[in-house]
């Protein structure tokens, strides 16, 4: 969650403060409707009760830049996109969206600290074609944890702001699936979200 520097606000409780004293007058941007940055603040609406206005771009870099220019006030923005200007001190980082802080950003807290049980990350996953014998999806799955665990990977996506979350097992990413799926589904139906 990053802020423009001229907007009066430097933690979460203020910016959650400040938007609740100016309603429908703070806006945030994304990269369009139904991408991570828009779904994520929508999240974040509906969890803190706040009326903000969504201006969807073309791109989360014209987004981005606009926040950055001061004719947008906040996005919630990837780090690997936003950290560059973050420690030039562009942008402002108010809170991340992990349950955890990140390594990348120590000082920074995660949202919630001050919002309890939010959390909203971007994730990838691996999957096969139905059918694949289980054996080939087992080994696949110990592969991939085993690359994951490696130190020099792990040092590499610590360093581009990401953390990877292995699956022990399939059946624990196809539960993680279904339970992503709901909490999104209640995000887009609370606020309405049809993609263009």
């Amino acid at each position: 969650m990053v802020v423009n520097p001229a907007l009066p606000v430097k933690t979460v409780p203020e910016f959650i403060a400040y938007a609740k004293a100016n309603p429908a007058k703070v806006n945030y941007v994304s990269g369009g409707n139904g991408t991570t940055p828009h779904l994520t603040a929508e999240l974040f609406k509906m969890m803190t009760g706040l009326s903000m206005i969504h201006v969807p771009y073309r791109s989360s870099t014209q987004a981005l830049t606009d926040v950055i220019g001061g004719q947008a006030q906040v996005m919630f923005d990837g780090i690997p996109s936003s950290i560059a200007h973050v420690k030039a001190g562009e942008l402002r980082a108010l809170g991340v969206t992990t349950a955890a802080r990140e390594a990348v950003l120590p000082d920074v807290p995660s949202i919630s600290e001050f919002v309890p049980g939010y959390e909203a990350s971007s994730w990838l996953g691996i999957v096969a074609p139905k059918g694949t014998p289980n054996e080939v999806v087992d080994r696949l799955n110990k592969e991939i944890n085993a690359a994951l665990a490696n130190p020099e990977m792990k040092k590499r996506f610590s360093e581009i702001g990401t953390e990877p979350m292995p699956m022990m097992t399939p059946a624990q990413f196809g539960k993680f699936v279904v339970a992503e799926t709901d909490k999104w589904s209640k995000v887009v139906k609370f606020a309405g979200v049809k993609v263009e």
